[in-house]
């Protein structure tokens, strides 16, 4: 009796473990066949470029001087624009069947000219409380804010641009803020959206500011009040992304290890912040002191990202080898300084003391005024670093206007320089662009000639001008 209930405890264990253990199999089997919940993906590129060129047609041009935007000058040059491209540079260049020869005896050609600091749209003409939409100052740190969504297509000052040479440019949110938000590098072809006037393919910026802006914004609203809390701002908005951008890649590689997780939470201040971090995003930071900019190159190495320009750098002189080894660009005016404490220290040397360093020097304009005349401005700071003793040729200069800004932008590759497979964006200047007397006559974004300064009635006028100005006027 003993024995047959101890057998019939034994089988009743046996069955329930056995029970057991294929209840566990049917659950892991029920988990393994289980479908992954889809993979969620943040999209990099929400509203993507729909720029579509002019129509062009095939175009010599023939006896100029040429610069061709990376240190070359040539003498009684020739150019060939075909199918949007430059397709030859040289003295001795013959025109295709149904191109059409224009003759420039006398003048200059160039690479258009590439402007890395412009407000266009953001804060457009007029100059009214309605238009100013460039600074976020609700908080130091709006990296969600993109400038393109403030930009203003309508905006007289693109056409004025264009007129002087302007082919294509950055737009950035203004310098409240330690972090102002996304910049978006344009084409200078105006047009009904800013979708239709993006540069394919370039990359994002990002605008950073140094010293005095954020300070006087944010020192009544609760901080930053002084450079060193400028400098604790930074950090913890890198520290936030370094999180982030871990949380998103951590789910990343669960994914792929099919375990199901949860997607992070969205935030879109920490989307561009981490894509600087992963070097798809460009940073360009408003800085005017030497050792402001030391100090940010010393944030950029401890959070592993490139400052691709610092904006201003009115005493970027005093730090351009520096400038050099860490391969940051200044953009740079030639001769404004003075007007508030950190810009007091600035030598019309500047630019050409930063060209002799073998730094990356640009001309910037930062003003809708400025951006007409880039090509005076680079004139002046070519002058006063001559007359300095600096021996810095005519088309060595021109690069601070092209083919620098352009590296600095990220779109060398497509733009900058007079080379062929380059687009065709090329200037014919009615005489030395250096000169206070030349004229863009002839502008040319993509081979389609966006501007004829001989053909009044062919420039693009702004439909908010329309009405505005009689036809004299617009003459």
């Amino acid at each position: 009796m003993i024995n047959k209930t101890l057998n019939k405890a034994l089988f009743t264990g046996v069955s329930l473990l056995a029970l057991a253990t294929l209840a566990g199999c049917g659950e892991a089997e029920n988990k393994d066949s289980k479908e992954q919940d889809a993979l969620v993906e943040i999209n990099k590129n929400p509203f993507p470029s729909t720029y579509k060129p002019l129509p062009s047609e095939t175009t010599l041009i023939t006896n100029v001087t040429l610069l061709d935007g990376v240190g070359g000058q040539m003498e009684n040059a020739s150019i060939l624009l075909e199918n949007g491209k430059i397709t030859a540079v040289g003295t001795d260049i013959s025109a295709p069947d149904g191109a059409k020869t224009i003759d420039g005896e006398g003048k200059w050609v160039t690479p258009g000219i590439v402007d890395a600091h412009s407000h266009l749209g953001v804060y457009a003409t007029p100059d009214a409380h309605a238009h100013a939409d460039g600074n976020e100052m609700t908080k130091p740190v709006t990296a969600a804010v993109w400038a393109e969504h403030s930009i203003w297509p309508q905006d007289p000052g693109f056409r004025r641009a264009l007129a002087g040479g302007v082919t294509s440019m950055q737009i950035l949110p203004g310098s409240a803020n330690l972090v102002g938000g996304r910049s978006v590098t344009v084409k200078n072809l105006p047009n009904r959206t800013i979708q239709d006037m993006k540069f394919p393919d370039a990359p994002y910026g990002l605008k950073m500011a140094c010293g005095e802006n954020p300070k006087r914004v944010y020192g009544k609203k609760g901080g930053p009040m002084t450079r060193m809390g400028n400098v604790a701002g930074y950090r913890q908005a890198w520290i936030d992304a370094q999180a982030y951008k871990e949380q998103w890649e951590k789910y990343y590689d669960d994914y792929d290890a099919g375990k199901n997780p949860k997607a992070p939470k969205r935030d879109l201040a920490n989307d561009t912040l981490a894509g600087v971090l992963d070097g798809d995003i460009l940073v360009h930071m408003h800085c005017y002191r030497a050792d402001e900019m030391v100090v940010m190159i010393d944030v950029m190495k401890e959070f592993n990202y490139q400052i691709a320009s610092f904006q201003h750098g009115v005493e970027a002189y005093k730090i351009a080898d520096k400038l050099a080894e860490n391969n940051i660009c200044s953009a740079m005016w030639a001769d404004w300084w003075g007007f508030k404490m950190e810009a007091y220290d600035g030598i019309r040397e500047n630019i050409p003391m930063v060209e002799q360093a073998g730094a990356c020097a640009i001309v910037h304009s930062d003003s809708d005024q400025g951006i007409q005349r880039l090509n005076q401005e680079a004139a002046k700071a070519l002058s006063d670093g001559q007359r300095a003793g600096i021996d810095i040729s005519k088309a060595q200069a021109w690069t601070w206007l092209s083919a620098n800004p352009a590296k600095s932008l990220g779109i060398f590759e497509q733009t900058g320089s007079l080379e062929v497979g380059k687009n065709a964006d090329v200037v014919l200047w009615s005489a030395d662009p250096f000169s206070t007397y030349a004229q863009a006559e002839l502008v040319y974004i993509d081979g389609g000639l966006a501007f004829d300064r001989n053909n009044p009635g062919s420039w693009a006028v702004s439909d908010f001008e329309l009405g505005q100005a009689g036809e004299g006027d617009q003459k």
